[in-house]
């Protein structure tokens, strides 16, 4: 389909702008925090946002489906869809820890056409479109520099199903902090792969992640010029695959050896 993207991202980041002022409204005091998991939580916020993105987003493009996490997420996308995670990072909201985004994706089928995240508490809005670029409000953003695993900064996360994968995560642990300069935790994966993209940290490596948790931070990095694999196989990245590998090109391939491929 032939779309205007830089059209279509003036509205798109109005929405998500308007989503984060929400968040940060409700930052201080986060109301209806309940348990969906053993340790996954959603918020009164994360419903209220999510239910204003998809009602802005459906007047930017009518005939668009969602792939949402609160409400629609079982979505076909088999056209254009937005994927909408309205608070990634909702255990660091819920406790006040700043490390909280909005992250919003417009694809059609498979292909990434424009994407936003928005960390409304730390006044940091990242955007990309289809071979636009990538931008931190209005400047280009590029990744990192960095050849070698032990001089990158690594960012990584875990997942709601921890004790399921336990063994796995802390072998991967093992390797990342002998053969690395440092590893990086803030909880929203959305704002890791950002961080990949604007070159705060080199790589980021994570499992069992769903589609928008990663939708659009995927294409920040690769308009970045960065690159995104599965590993464990190795093989390019689809949404949906159970581990991600988010780097600065250079390193990929070093971080795909240290991860066992």
């Amino acid at each position: 389909m032939d779309l205007d993207i830089a059209k279509i991202l003036v509205p798109m980041r109005a929405a998500v702008a308007a989503a984060g002022e929400r968040i940060r409204d409700d930052f201080a005091d986060p109301a209806d925090v309940r348990h969906k998991g053993r340790i996954d939580l959603v918020t009164a916020t994360d419903l209220a946002v999510e239910a204003m993105l998809k009602d802005r987003l459906s007047d930017i493009l009518p005939e668009a489906t969602f792939l949402a996490e609160e409400t629609a997420s079982a979505a076909d996308m088999s056209g254009l869809t937005w994927i909408i995670d309205p608070v990634d990072g909702t255990t660091n909201f819920a406790h006040g820890f700043p490390f909280v985004c909005t992250s919003v994706a417009l694809y059609d089928g498979p292909t990434a056409l424009a994407g936003c995240v928005y960390a409304p508490i730390l006044g940091q809005f990242f955007w990309a479109g289809r071979g636009l670029g990538a931008y931190c409000h209005d400047e280009r953003i590029h990744v990192s520099g960095t050849a070698e695993p032990i001089a990158a900064l690594v960012a990584t996360g875990f997942p709601y199903a921890i004790r399921e994968n336990l063994d796995e995560i802390m072998a991967d642990l093992r390797v990342m902090l002998a053969e690395t300069q440092g590893i990086r935790r803030p909880g929203s994966a959305a704002l890791d792969l950002a961080y990949v993209a604007c070159g705060r940290v080199d790589a980021f490596y994570e499992m069992a992640l769903n589609p928008w948790d990663v939708a659009a931070g995927a294409l920040l990095v690769t308009e970045a010029g960065g690159t995104i694999s599965s590993y464990r196989p190795s093989r390019p990245y689809s949404l949906g695959d159970f581990r991600i590998l988010a780097s600065n090109t250079r390193l990929h391939d070093a971080m795909r050896t240290l991860l066992g491929e």
